[in-house]
């Protein structure tokens, strides 16, 4: 499924404000630890920092 893109500003300060929306389909809110990295290519990624430790064990048994 394809979904709406949300856009976002970057403030003066470099932060972001994602929509609640957008978080709440990613399964995230407050308090949700992500990890951040740049693709190269123009684009930002945000990654569960628990889904990416579960992927780096690669067994999912922490």
């Amino acid at each position: 499924m394809i979904r709406e893109p949300a856009e976002v500003i970057v403030d003066e300060n470099g932060r972001v404000e994602l929509p609640t929306g957008l978080l709440a389909e990613a399964g995230l809110g407050c308090g949700s630890h992500l990890l951040a990295y740049s693709a190269g290519d123009g684009r930002i990624m945000l990654r569960c920092a628990d889904d990416a430790i579960i992927d780096l064990l690669g067994d999912g048994n922490l």
